[in-house]
């Protein structure tokens, strides 16, 4: 288990998403406690002749208590709407030159050195899998990354969509302000296919093997054949003269293709949540402007904007944790 040092990483990820709550929680149950206690004061203390000066103390620290129960169960209803998102620790990301030509591909590069920065700052590996790069320019067509770590997906999960630039290309002699624009895909990157198989829903019939192989084979009941009914799969073994070895072989044959049955609908499933991310990468579908004129970037989810100076040195965390806030809060209001 301990040599096994991407299991033990992935655990490590998924119980720090879980602390927030759980330890919330403790100290929330400590707080009603600590409440009760100081009730019990308060009622003691009321009577005639009770301390005044500890009865005032106590029903200060009573207000105090229960602010902070109240602040400290709304933590944990936020940290228990993103706990599932923060247990992914390994995402995909994929940046890809959209309109402007030369210069889109300038921005694809840039996107990805923002990304890179802002993966350096959080503690994050970043490891470019696949690129495509644009000779002319210097600029990226298209690059393909590997980012883990704490809360990555929580994250960068909000960098899916059309991102443009406004700015004045390096490749522009008269000074005009050009808008181009790069996609972002970012996905969970998925975890081994797990295939379970209830045998009730196999049909197996016990039949003699069929083609040359001699009397014995032509005769004796030993080869085997299995029908996954839910899927239609059907696979038959006769190899073997042991009836024992053929179903042994035909079930690890049934379940190879149950898996690759299952790894293809993972694959078809990534592939049209991608889709839908990056869209045509047309301009009108941006998710975020960057206004070098300007120098301030606008998500379109916000109404605040933030410095452009900032969001290039890989300072995203204000911006991606305003939307990581206003998506709990969404969360929490549709419970």
């Amino acid at each position: 288990m301990l040599a096994d040092h991407r299991r033990v990483r992935d655990l490590s990820i998924q119980r720090a998403a879980l602390a927030p709550a759980s330890d919330g929680w403790r100290k929330y149950l400590a707080l009603l406690g600590e409440a009760g206690d100081l009730r019990a004061t308060v009622a003691t203390e009321s009577g005639g002749s009770g301390d005044p000066e500890l009865l005032g103390m106590a029903r200060e620290e009573l207000v105090r208590v229960e602010v902070e129960a109240a602040q400290t169960i709304e933590s944990v209803k936020s940290a228990l709407v993103n706990a599932e998102d923060r247990k992914v620790g390994s995402v995909i990301l994929e940046v890809r030159a959209g309109t402007g030509g030369d210069e889109a591909g300038l921005w694809a590069r840039d996107l990805l050195d923002i990304y890179a920065r802002y993966a350096s700052k959080r503690g994050w590996s970043l490891e470019v899998l696949e690129v495509t790069p644009d000779t002319s320019v210097g600029g990226i067509r298209h690059v393909v990354a590997n980012v883990i770590g704490e809360g990555v997906w929580s994250e960068l999960a909000f960098e899916a969509g059309v991102h443009s630039v406004k700015r004045v290309p390096a490749t522009e002699a008269a000074g005009r302000i050009h808008t181009s624009t790069a996609t972002v895909a970012v996905l969970p990157e998925p975890e081994e296919v797990q295939v379970t198989i209830n045998w009730a829903d196999v049909d197996e019939n016990v039949t003699t093997s069929q083609g040359p192989g001699g009397q014995n084979v032509n005769k004796v009941a030993t080869a085997v054949r299995l029908l996954h009914r839910p899927t239609g799969i059907e696979v038959r073994m006769q190899e073997s003269k042991s009836q024992q070895q053929n179903r042994e072989r035909a079930r690890r044959l049934l379940l190879a293709r149950l898996y690759d049955l299952e790894r293809s609908k993972v694959h078809a499933a990534r592939t049209e949540a991608r889709n839908t991310q990056i869209g045509t990468g047309q301009r009108s579908e941006k998710v975020r402007v960057y206004r070098y004129q300007d120098g301030i970037v606008a998500d379109e989810r916000l109404d605040q904007k933030f410095q452009l100076r900032d969001v290039l040195a890989g300072e995203l965390g204000p911006l991606l944790g305003a939307l990581v806030e206003q998506e709990t809060t969404r969360r929490l209001e549709s419970l």
